[in-house]
Parts: C-alpha cells; structure tokens; sequence
C-alpha cells in the first residue's frame, strides 16, 4: 500500500512539474514556431535545427511560464479559473519552481545556442524576460493596457523560429510577429471580460475592469479589424498566394462577427466563444500560411 501510494505522489508531482510550463501554450508557440522555421527557407529545414531548435524554445517558453506560476500564485489562489494551480494550492514550494524554470531556460537556451545560433538564442532569452519579468513582474499589475505592451514577447516564437533557420532578422518574420500582436487583445481581452469578477477580486488592472465592458468590446472589434488589415499583409508583399489571403479574409470575417456579436451583447457566452474561436483563428492561419508556402514552391 505504502508503494502504491508513492506512486501516485510521484505521478501526481510529474503533473504539477508539468501544468507549471503551461503546456497547451506552449504547444501553440511551438505551431507558430514551426511555421516561421519552414517558411524562412525553401530548401527544408536541418533536422537538428527543426528538433533542438524547437526543443529549446519549448523549454525556455516552459521556464517562463514557471516563473508567471510563482509571480501570480497569490492572483491564482483567488481565481477559480486558476485556483487549482500547484503553487497555488502548495503542491510546489516557490524555491522548487523557480528551480525547475532555471533549468528549464538554462537547457533551452543551450540548445539554441548550440544547435542553431546566437542570435536564436539571445532574441529567446529577450522573450522570456519580457514575458516573466516585465510582463509577469510589473507590466499586468501596472496598467490595464498590459496585454498590448506585454503580447510583444508573446508575438516572438514565429521570428525564432525564422532566425534558428537564416541567423537573421528580416520583415517577413517581423510580419508574423505583427499578426500575434494584434491578435493578442482581442484574444485575451474577451477572456477578461469573462472573468471580469475574478479579475477584479484579484485586484489586476484588466480593461473590463478599469474601464467597463463596453469599452472593451470596442477595443476588441477595432482591434480585431486592425488584426484582418494586417493579416492580409503577407499576401500584399508576395509573402504568400491566394490560398492564404483566401483563408485570411474566412478567417478574419468570422472573427469580426464574433467580435460584432460580443459589442452587440445579444448571446449569452460571446465572451467565452470569442475567446475559444480566437485560439482557432491563429492556429488556422498559421497552418494556411505554410500550407500556401508549399504550394507556391511547387508552382
């Protein structure tokens, strides 16, 4: 008995280690990764390139999102939707989190260095700081624009990608970094109008909160018209085809429905639904961006 209970203690630490790297996150930088890493060549992407470099801008995104763990476990313990957390409920102890974020980045940034290039791995060590600690640190309790300014490091995995490949900068990347930025308050400010009382509860400066619903909505739609303008950028500079700017404007006009249904407040849930199709309109845009790349390349 006393085995099997240990087991089970193990296992169950093997899952807090791991809901701390904020793992369905992290799965949709790595989409967004991807795609910059494919679309910056057109000769195929090194396999040491392609799984290291991944590899390590997953662990790096992992330690970051640790470090938010330990920052927000007294935001996350008033919260229901994150009340549950490890740190939250005391399943792990600060020290042990900050610990494992510290060898998760450390790793990460290792490989990156080692298996692509320098500037791969400077421009991740620049995210991860910009989201653990300007961000996660200062910026959410700072100022209700927060997201805006704090979606930058966020916006980052499809220019890391991009550089792992090249050892470059250049404005196609910058482009997907541009599209994540307007993506990210509309995607995130529906989230907060949702949770607008828990948010309030924890004292964090979220737009619903200091500035009221209807103000936000209108945000989230002229931002969501600014993310539609934008998205159809790569198709203006021959980045991409027509089968992108296709699935740009689908995509786009059913954001902006959603985005209208949230401002006009005539169905329950909008907040939530907008918010869920914002995650889908991300991964399908990035995925009709490569799947275009491909096709050209084969005209």
């Amino acid at each position: 008995m006393a085995t099997l209970t240990g087991a089970r203690h193990d296992q169950a630490l093997w899952r807090d280690y791991l809901e701390l790297t904020k793992p369905k996150v992290v799965v949709l930088m790595l989409i967004t990764s991807l795609v910059g890493m494919f679309l910056a060549t057109r000769a195929g992407v090194p396999w040491t390139v392609l799984i290291f470099g991944n590899l390590g801008i997953a662990l790096c995104a992992g330690g970051a999102a640790a470090i938010n763990h330990v920052v927000d476990r007294r935001i996350d313990a008033v919260m229901a939707r994150t009340h549950k957390r490890p740190l939250a409920q005391g399943r792990v102890q600060p020290v042990g989190a900050l610990a494992f974020a510290l060898v998760l980045s450390v790793a990460g940034l290792t490989l990156l260095l080692a298996f692509t290039n320098p500037l791969a791995a400077w421009l991740t060590l620049a995210s991860l700081l910009g989201y653990a600690v300007i961000y996660t640190g200062f910026l959410k309790r700072a100022t209700p624009q927060n997201i805006v300014i704090g979606g930058l490091a966020g916006a980052a995995p499809p220019l890391l990608g991009w550089v792992a490949v090249t050892g470059h900068v250049s404005a196609e990347p910058l482009l997907l970094v541009l599209i994540i930025f307007a993506w990210t308050p509309p995607h995130f400010w529906a989230l907060a109008i949702h949770r607008k009382e828990e948010y309030a509860k924890a004292d964090i400066p979220m737009l619903p909160v200091t500035h009221g619903e209807h103000y936000t909505k209108v945000h989230i739609l002229l931002y969501t018209f600014a993310l539609l303008a934008v998205s159809l950028m790569p198709y203006v500079i021959h980045m991409s085809g027509p089968l992108y700017l296709g699935c740009a404007l689908v995509l786009g006009a059913r954001f902006l429905q959603w985005a209208w249904v949230l401002y006009r407040g005539g169905r329950p849930h909008a907040a939530i639904n907008t918010f869920k199709y914002s995650i889908w309109y991300l991964f399908l845009l990035f995925i009709a961006l490569l799947v275009d790349h491909y096709l050209l390349l084969n005209l």
